[in-house]
């Protein structure tokens, strides 16, 4: 496993931003359900927004899978949701003081020992159902 998702990890659950950082490339890009970042500035923001909905917050990585310039990781993240939270198309999720446990899937590409590209995955309906979430119904 490249060092540079160990780094992310250990400052993601430190909540220490300045780490976290210096993980990714100044051109680095981050994409998930509910976002795309460029750049560190809006990567740490991304961050700051999880940290401040969810203050608890901590990762563990189940699996590690890296090959070449490319790795993955297979996590849980569990904490309490005490601040607003942005989740996909731009809802804000009020705090609900519940507890969330879900499973996630992490994927980056690697140069220079640096993230330059960073897939959030995760089961949103795992999530979205423990903070109270409702799907709207689709149109057939």
């Amino acid at each position: 496993m490249p060092d540079v998702v160990d780094r992310l990890v250990a400052a993601l659950n430190a909540h220490d931003m300045e780490a976290c950082v210096r993980c990714y490339s100044d051109a680095a890009t981050m994409v998930g359900p509910e976002m795309q970042a460029d750049g560190h500035e809006q990567i740490a923001s991304y961050h700051a927004h999880v940290w401040d909905a969810v203050p608890d917050v901590s990762m563990t990585v189940w699996d590690r899978i890296s090959d070449g310039d490319r790795a993955a990781v297979e996590t849980t993240f569990n904490g309490t949701h005490t601040g607003p939270f942005l989740i996909a198309g731009g809802q804000v999720v009020e705090p609900s003081g519940r507890r969330v446990s879900f499973h996630a899937c992490w994927v980056f590409t690697i140069e220079n020992d640096l993230i330059i590209a960073h897939r959030l995955y995760f089961d949103q309906l795992e999530l979205y159902s423990q903070l109270g979430v409702a799907f709207p119904a689709t149109a057939s």
